[in-house]
């Protein structure tokens, strides 16, 4: 699967929302699900910015419309959202994210940046399916299949490299 980079200043970030949502109505649509306004508008807030969002976060952006979003519904309409594909879960940052690709049935690989904080979703079935025989081999029974690694993504790693070479200079 072609990798997605969930943050870039490249590209126009409302098209990016509106494509999310529309993609949403129509999985929903396709599953007999309903995406709510509730949860419509929690999925508007998770793809606000292409960062880790926590619950709490979502339920103040929520909130400061006038009407006060209490945290089951919020959390409720999170589950929905990870049922239906079009999220993940950051279980290292207990944050979520919204799914690059929630169309194609797929396992993601979380690749986030310690530094600045994006994160670029990746896809390998060659990994995926060795993390499946080592379960099966301990008699494991995997209930989520996202990998996170944490590390500096290419632009941080480009930039200390740059300061690391002016220092030695």
């Amino acid at each position: 699967m072609k990798a997605h980079i969930m943050s870039c200043a490249c590209h126009d970030h409302d098209q990016c929302i509106e494509a999310a949502l529309a993609r949403a109505e129509t999985i929903c649509q396709e599953a007999g699900a309903r995406l709510t306004p509730i949860r419509r508008r929690v999925l508007r807030e998770v793809w606000a910015n292409h960062e880790a969002t926590k619950a709490y976060d979502l339920i103040e952006r929520l909130s400061r419309h006038g009407e006060q979003v209490k945290p089951p519904t919020v959390y409720r309409a999170l589950d929905f959202l990870l049922a239906q594909g079009l999220i993940h879960r950051i279980e290292s940052l207990n944050a979520f994210i919204g799914c690059a690709h929630p169309q194609d049935p797929h396992h993601a690989i979380l690749l986030i940046c310690s530094q600045c904080g994006d994160i670029e979703e990746q896809s390998s079935e060659a990994v995926h399916s060795a993390l499946g025989d080592l379960a099966a081999r301990s008699g494991f029974t995997p209930r989520s299949e996202v990998v996170e690694l944490r590390g500096l993504c290419r632009a941080c790693r480009l930039e200390r490299e740059r300061r690391d070479s002016r220092d030695d200079h």
